[in-house]
């Protein structure tokens, strides 16, 4: 997969409160996504923008589109890649 179309399935970070909680807790981070991506498509996006191994997706459907929970390997990684995007 190329940047362009990983930048076509993760769209943009989604950062509330409960997300930013997420990050430390649980080694979570939530990107809204295409609504039509799929959990390996997600994951293999994740890998090719941010160069970070996801072990794990989890996703929902809401009034601002697809929601994607990205898990990461450690705490360490998730929190160095939300400090990356601007989230942190």
């Amino acid at each position: 997969m190329n940047v362009d179309q990983a930048n076509k399935i993760v769209l943009k970070p989604y950062i509330t409160e409960k997300t930013f909680a997420m990050v430390e807790n649980e080694s979570k981070i939530c990107f809204i996504v295409n609504r039509e991506a799929s959990k390996p498509e997600i994951i293999e996006a994740v890998n090719t923008l941010y160069n970070q191994k996801a072990t794990n997706v989890n996703t929902a459907r809401t009034i601002y589109g697809k929601k994607a929970f990205v898990q990461f390997e450690t705490t360490e990684k998730a929190r160095d890649l939300a400090t990356k995007i601007g989230m942190l």
